[in-house]
């Protein structure tokens, strides 16, 4: 956006030498008006703009019918020792679409947080913070507002600022293991504090802990900015780079960002860029120089923003919380202790990890059966057929169409007998509705959410008028668990939790009210949806697992969620909501998706194709597209609209079918290595798609790689459209999977193999169901020594049996013997199965000529 003339506001702020901080103060006839580059005073606002009056808020600003893009000031507070402030804040309220707002001539549209205002959708708050360096020594502060079409001005506004004096707060801290303490605001009892969603490891119990090391590096400074709270951590971006933060868009590498913790319903990202989206994980890591390594959680769910510009910088709008950081080795040290401490994913059954097919909808049952037999008749792999919400009757949760899907347990029977898994949405807007059986039994158990009057709060979602069940509340979610007993039962294989950060329609910010009630229970106080709006999603896919797992005790479930937050990972796999088919946002699935593995989410991807409606889908987009989704954790392709483009693997013709068809066998040959990265992930927390940085965390070079990335250690994947991807060093040697030259297209990812590993792959199936890894295959990559190492972890792929021992791990090493071949010898094996050496294949990458042999 070009920035060109626009009305500049300069507020004068004097100093006042009384009173508390954030009074309410008359700043009536402080004003200077300067159009453009020419400077003319005006002692009074101009026609439009209303004098400010102290102790009252002005609402009349940006009716929908006033011609003009910016933002106006929302209300008036202001301390009285603005020259001492760290920071100003200014209340600003959006006008249409504006996209950018500078002050005194710095871009700053992309800080700050969104709050959600109480008039209709187009009023939106937005809250600057502006540092100090920002602001004019004279406290003249200069405010530019701009828009996308290169318009300029405040329209109809009432001006104000709010202003909080930053109040440090002692900081007290200890260590519980010599590499991971745990501060706190001193005189907080951490006893009362309520329990974390985050972790799985109670720091309350651990209060009593060892004082700090001498050598500690990172010590928190804490701060009250009115009712806010923060942590500052003073780090050296030019010697440590900065990672986390979860689902978010934008680069891998976080240096110099910021992003806001709240999550939002974001189609096509277009809010604040993608740095708000769907879920919250309140955490970094950071690398040094070295390649150490350390990790911090901020265990707060409040609204937050999350700061990484100059240093590391969490602010939250509720009460004080805890900090804790891990000091470790390296970065990979470093994701097995916040699995250690947020917990890990469980492993998931093996139908999971093939390719799965979806769109907004598949509607009616007909259609679902065309598409699964369309798939077995053109011979593509693929394991799931996904339902979204055309399926319900009316878009009640938890019923089916009478006329479009009268049998839906036949429907899942029809997809079984193919060997395909269903997947069913199911959102948290219950429709209000007298002679709904969802709706009579919540509204009989008191289970929904209510306002600050402390009535039952409505809102709109795809059904209409819907209630939203309160999660905090233990019953509710009992209850909200029974309902999956009778839906499970019809076949359903696994879940699908959307919709639930929770999008309201007609809410402000398109959710809830942050003055909505949850009334907690089971050690969850009582509180403001500005407390558990972040958790929402979580608590729904935590009371939803539960009633899945109850319904089918037998079976592995499945169950994916677009809201989520730290920890989250315990209950539910994710992908990263409404995204376009565009170049940008294929590019920016990789940083996507490596960010939420070193978040603690090993299990996700994006649309593979893109969601949301943008035009007519490029074909080479799409060849492009399905070559690199086919190596997502989570591969699944979607479409939106029932009137859109479809995008099943041969919908572009013979050419994108094949390139599509060539994708998912390498995926479905690659099974048996996803598979023990799965259960590594499971058991540690390490991510199975990694940034190329984990090959050597010492390497700068490859700290902002975000093209090319790792699967597990041992498997380098680029994308034929990288551009100069900086690659590790070492050995790594190309390879194929598949027979023939069916890889060498222009669009298949180039694998790389690391030398001195050993990695397992399978046969091509069409789908999971009743497999089996035979004939197995080693690829072998000797090193320089002529030796390597692999791992195999094998189990019935569904159940539970792997509990009790029925699995098998093996470790493979491989050596040169005295005749020049290499042999191959299982160095340990664990688990109730056995390796079947004689159905084992050996392939050595680095010397395909030479002999081979397992013993």
């Amino acid at each position: 956006m070009r920035r060109l003339p626009a009305l500049w506001v300069l507020l004068v702020v004097a100093p006042m030498a009384c009173g508390d901080v954030g009074v309410d103060i008359d700043l009536t006839g402080r004003w200077q008006f300067i159009a453009g580059d020419d400077p003319s005073w005006s002692q009074t606002p101009p026609p439009g703009l209303e004098p400010i009056k102290t102790g009252i808020e002005w609402e009349k600003a940006g009716h929908p019918g006033h011609d003009g893009y910016g933002w106006y000031f929302r209300r008036v507070r202001l301390s009285p020792k603005t020259r001492q402030m760290d920071v100003l804040r200014l209340n600003l309220g959006q006008i249409d679409d504006s996209d950018e707002t500078y002050f005194n001539g710095q871009k700053i549209g992309a800080t700050g947080q969104m709050e959600p205002g109480e008039g209709s959708s187009w009023n939106v708050e937005r809250v600057y913070d502006i540092p100090n360096d920002i602001l004019r020594q004279d406290n003249l502060i200069a405010v530019r507002v701009a828009d996308h079409k290169g318009k300029g001005g405040m329209h109809s506004g009432a001006p104000s600022i709010v202003g909080y004096r930053i109040e440090p707060i002692p900081t007290t801290g200890f260590a519980i293991d010599g590499q991971t303490s745990v501060f706190f605001p001193e005189g907080t009892g951490l006893e009362k504090l309520p329990p974390s969603l985050a972790l799985v490891r109670d720091i309350r119990e651990a209060s009593a802990g060892e004082p700090l090391p001498d050598q500690w590096k990172l010590n928190p400074r804490f701060a009250r900015h009115g009712r806010r709270h923060e942590v500052v951590i003073p780090v050296d971006l030019g010697r440590i780079d900065l990672y986390g933060g979860g689902e978010v868009g934008g680069p891998l590498l976080r240096d110099g960002t910021a992003i806001k913790l709240w999550n939002t319903d974001n189609f096509a990202y277009r809010k604040d860029s993608g740095s708000r989206l769907y879920q919250s994980h309140p955490w970094v890591m950071g690398v040094r120089e070295d390649g150490s390594a350390f990790g911090v959680i901020f265990d707060s769910t409040w609204k937050a923003e999350l700061d990484l510009e100059s240093r590391i910088r969490f602010r939250a709008d509720g009460p004080t919380f805890p900090v804790i950081i891990f000091e470790r080795e390296s970065p990979q040290a470093v994701m097995r202790a916040l699995g250690e401490w947020t917990g890990t994913m469980e492993l998931p059954p093996l139908w999971a990890l093939g390719f799965q097919q979806c769109r907004y909808s598949y509607y009616p049952d007909s259609r679902v059966r065309e598409v699964a037999d369309e798939f077995r008749r053109r011979q593509i792999p693929c394991d799931v057929i996904w339902l979204d919400i055309d399926y319900m009757d009316g878009f009640r949760v938890f019923t089916f169409d009478p006329k479009h899907f009268p049998d839906p347990a036949a429907t899942n029977g029809y997809l079984h007998k193919l060997g395909f898994k269903s997947v069913w949405m199911i959102d948290p807007g219950v429709k209000v509705d007298r002679d709904y059986a969802v709706y009579k039994t919540g509204t009989r158990l008191d289970v929904w959410v209510k306002n600050r009057r402390g009535e039952t709060f409505t809102g709109d979602v795809w059904p209409g008028a819907c209630v939203f069940p309160d999660f905090t509340i233990p019953r509710t979610r009992k209850w909200w668990a029974s309902q999956y007993k009778g839906f499970m039962a019809l076949g359903v294989d696994g879940v699908w939790n959307d919709m639930n950060e929770p999008a309201v329609f007609d809410g402000p910010g398109a959710t809830m009210p942050m003055t909505n009630i949850h009334r907690g229970g089971d050690g969850l106080p009582r509180g403001p949806h500005l407390q558990y709006h972040n958790v929402y999603g979580m608590l729904m896919v935590r009371a939803s697992l539960k009633g899945i797992k109850a319904a089918n005790p037998d079976k592995r479930p499945f169950l994916l969620t677009r809201s989520n937050f730290l920890g989250g990972q315990r209950y539910a796999a994710t992908w990263t909501g409404d995204n376009t088919p565009t170049w940008e946002h294929l590019r920016l699935s990789i940083p996507m998706s490596l960010t939420l593995g070193l978040s603690g989410q090993p299990f996700s991807g994006p649309d593979i194709g893109g969601f949301a409606n943008h035009g007519e889908m490029d074909v080479e987009l799409w060849k492009h597209w399905i070559a690199l989704g086919a190596f997502y954790p989570f591969s699944r392709a979607h479409a939106v609209g029932q009137d859109n483009q479809d995008k099943e693997p041969w919908s572009f013709g013979p050419e994108a079918e094949r390139v599509g068809r060539t994708a998912l066998e390498r995926r479905y040959r690659l099974l048996p290595y996803l598979y023990t990265l799965f259960h590594e992930a499971s058991a540690t927390g390490m991510p199975i798609m990694r940034p190329v940085f984990f090959a050597d965390p010492s390497d700068l070079s490859l700290r902002d790689e975000e093209q090319a990335f790792l699967l597990g250690r041992d498997l380098l994947a680029i994308p034929r459209w990288a551009e100069n991807p900086e690659l590790p060093s070492g050995v790594w040697r190309t390879i194929s999977v598949l027979d023939g030259d069916a890889e060498q297209d222009d669009y298949q990812l180039e694998l790389r193999q690391k030398a001195g590993s050993i990695i397992p792959l399978g046969p091509i199936v069409q789908s999971t169901a009743g497999y089996k890894a035979d004939p197995l295959t080693l690829l072998v990559c000797l090193d320089e020594a002529g030796e390597a190492r692999g791992v195999l972890y094998q189990d019935a792929y569904k159940g539970y049996g792997y509990q009790d021992g029925q699995f098998l791990m093996a470790r493979f090493h491989a050596s040169r013997d005295g005749e020049g071949r290499v042999v191959i010898e299982v160095d340990d094996e664990a688990g109730a199965l056995s390796v079947a050496k004689g159905d084992i294949i050996v392939k050595v990458v680095s010397e395909p000529d030479v002999k081979a042999e397992i013993r």
